[in-house]
């Protein structure tokens, strides 16, 4: 996720949420509810960026458990998790409402390549897998997950992030707000079918909002 203020970005035949790591936190502050941070809490990464549009709240609570809220968004995620991410097991358990345009996912990074992941367990009205490249359907964590990619043209070339970025999106077919997810075998599957991950950066539970309103509490661990 980036503000328009500070970067542009092409994506290649796709329409889907754009996404941030962890030097972007540092160029851009919220201008109602929540400014943009990221570190360590209570045992666990959090990380959390709006580009400022409407408002978000965004509280970390006891352990895993983070709350946030939002209203008339422009762009933001949120989230606990791990620094860095491994193709762990992982559990969250919660609550997520959306009027519009969101997601709840396990989300992260990974570099060289530079590639950002989304595993949707639930989302608002846009699913990304119906607007970019679809590698077809695997089944995993009890159920069905639609597996989608794209790449997107950074500029300026000389970001924190480089000037090309890959998405892969795993869309879960019956949404769900708790669960676990066997995030090993997801990747198994991804590169299986070509698509490949670099090292690990940071791994959390993200919610992510764009231009819309709603809540989420959620506990991951």
């Amino acid at each position: 996720m980036f503000s328009l203020k500070a970067l542009i970005l092409i994506a290649a035949g796709a329409l889907a949420l754009p996404s941030n790591t962890n030097g972007i936190h540092d160029l851009l502050q919220a201008r109602a509810g929540t400014p943009s941070s990221n570190g360590q809490h209570n045992g666990y990464y959090y990380s959390f960026w709006t580009d400022g549009g409407g408002t978000v709240n965004y509280q970390n609570g006891d352990k895993g458990n983070f709350a946030v809220n939002w209203k008339n968004c422009s762009n933001f995620y949120g989230g606990k998790g791990w620094k860095p991410g491994t193709s762990q097991t992982v559990n969250f358990n919660g609550t997520f409402t959306t009027s519009g345009n969101g997601y709840l996912s396990i989300y992260g990074w990974t570099t060289s390549p530079q590639t950002e992941y989304y595993i949707i367990e639930s989302h608002g009205t846009y699913d990304p897998s119906k607007y970019v490249r679809v590698l077809g359907s695997y089944s995993s964590d009890g159920s069905v997950y639609k597996l989608a990619r794209t790449s997107r043209i950074i500029y300026p070339p000389t970001s924190p992030l480089g000037a090309v970025q890959h998405q892969y999106y795993a869309v879960r077919q019956d949404k769900r707000t708790s669960g676990t997810v066997d995030v090993g075998n997801h990747v198994r599957v991804w590169q299986e079918k070509g698509l490949k991950l670099g090292k690990h950066d940071f791994q959390i539970v993200a919610v992510e909002g764009y231009q819309s309103s709603g809540e989420a509490d959620v506990t991951v661990w």
